[in-house]
């Protein structure tokens, strides 16, 4: 966990031989916790302008406060991606903001323990997919159609490594959030081809940020949250497009 002097030594992010973000704005749902604020803080750090959205106002503006006061330009705004009118008024109110360079999907939750297909209820279900899934396919919606219109772009969800039914994703239990993420995978692959697979300027890639230490992770986990942000950084400032479509882990990719 992030040490008593230093409650962001967690997020610190290694930006070796990665290009500046200068003049860029970057949108990551879920920026101001866990991974997604490892992601915040890397993009912001790399030059570019944040915009964290979260469900939790205050919790939203003390991030950013913070972040603020290092020198990093990160706004926060409230929007739940379980609610697309919630991300259109985002995306009107932001601006030229809300048409953003870099879209990082990070907001998730995990399913109960004892989730698995023929115990789980249909809320629980339904309150995994509401976020995991269709809050992702919500998102895009709203903030990839302007990278199409004009040719350029990143998207970048965050999957995780249960979902991968070349291995992990095939040991049983946790149904919903298995399941979600692997839905994850197939949506960013589908996406990716409709964009082109890079060609007309848009990249699409999953990534998984392996366990880190996160309110999901637990403070045993051993990887931080800057280190479950590391390819998305990667992917968002490299200068290739391709190859996109992909879930990658490490900077590498993996069989989903």
């Amino acid at each position: 966990m992030p040490s008593l002097d230093d409650p962001m030594s967690d997020y610190a992010p290694d930006l070796t031989g990665l290009p500046a973000l200068d003049g860029q704005v970057a949108i990551v749902t879920g920026g101001a916790r866990g991974v997604g604020l490892g992601c915040t803080v890397g993009l912001a750090s790399l030059g570019a302008t944040v915009v964290m959205l979260g469900r939790d106002e205050q919790h939203l503006a003390q991030q950013a406060g913070l972040l603020v006061a290092r020198g990093l330009d990160v706004v926060g705004r409230v929007a739940d991606v379980t609610r697309p009118a919630d991300l259109a008024a985002a995306a009107l109110s932001l601006g030229p903001l809300g048409q953003p360079d870099v879209l990082v999907c990070s907001a998730g939750v995990m399913s109960d323990k004892t989730a698995k297909t023929v115990r789980t209820t249909a809320a629980e279900w339904d309150r995994v997919m509401a976020v995991n899934l269709t809050g992702v396919f919500a998102t895009v919606q709203t903030f990839a159609a302007p990278m199409l219109q004009r040719r350029s772009g990143r998207v970048i969800v965050l999957s995780a490594c249960l979902g991968r039914m070349s291995g992990p994703g095939c040991a049983g239990g946790l149904a919903p959030y298995r399941i979600s993420k692997a839905a994850v995978n197939a949506l960013v692959k589908n996406f990716a081809a409709e964009a082109g697979d890079g060609r007309r300027g848009v990249s699409v890639d999953a990534v998984c940020p392996g366990h880190c230490r996160t309110d999901m992770g637990g403070p045993d986990a051993p990887r931080s949250p800057a280190q479950g942000a590391d390819s998305v950084l990667w992917l968002a400032a490299r200068e290739q497009l391709s190859p996109t479509g992909l879930l990658w882990e490490d900077r590498q990719i993996v069989p989903w």
